[in-house]
Order: structure tokens, then sequence, then C-alpha cells
């Protein structure tokens, strides 16, 4: 069952630019209230979805040369990569039924 992936500064580039599929990056830290809100249904969606998209954890306390070049100013900041380019932003935290009306347009069809 599919994950999220912590992302670094330094593993952005191959994990989320170079991603075949489409990466949703959750910029979050530790003493974020609505970043624990949210990170759960990160986690379904990254296991109900797995095989179309990649859900990236980028904590910003840790990493925040990506989040400085992004523009990121509040957390949590959603961010759903495809290709290589910034496709939809999110900011703040959301039902589940909102961040898929957001981000599945954005996915491929599952194989088969």
């Amino acid at each position: 069952m599919a994950k999220p992936v912590h992302i670094t500064d330094s593993t952005f580039d191959a994990e989320v630019l170079k991603s075949d599929l489409p990466v949703l990056t959750d910029f979050w830290a530790e003493w974020c209230g609505p970043c624990k809100v949210i990170a759960p249904i990160l986690e379904q969606i990254a296991a109900e979805y797995e095989g179309q998209i990649k859900i990236g954890k980028i904590d910003v306390d840790q990493n925040n040369q990506t989040a400085i070049e992004l523009g990121v100013q509040s957390i949590p900041t959603l961010i759903l990569f495809k290709n290589g380019q910034v496709v939809e932003r999110l900011v703040g935290s959301m039902s589940k039924e909102r961040l898929l009306s957001r981000i599945l347009p954005h996915l491929p069809p599952l194989a088969g």
C-alpha cells in the first residue's frame, strides 16, 4: 500500500519534478495544527489512488529552500505537480472531497 514519501530539498528534483506520476506535495511542519488534520486524508489518498498519484511531504522547518522557491507562505500548502509543472495549488486544511475535486481531473486513468 502506497504511503506519503518524505521529500527533502535535495530529493525534490528527482521525487517531484522528474516523477512519471503527478505528485501532490504537502508543505507542513510538526507544530502546525491544520497540517495534522489533513495528514490522514493524504495517507488515504496515497493508498486509494496508488499508481495514479504520489503524495510527498516536505517539512518546511527542515527543508525551507524548496518552500521559499515555490513561494509557500502559509502551511499546509498543497501543490500538485504534473510533468514537472505546477497544475494546482491549495492552501489550508480541507475535506477529502474538496481536495479530490481539485486533484482528480489531473490524474491519469488507471490502466487495466
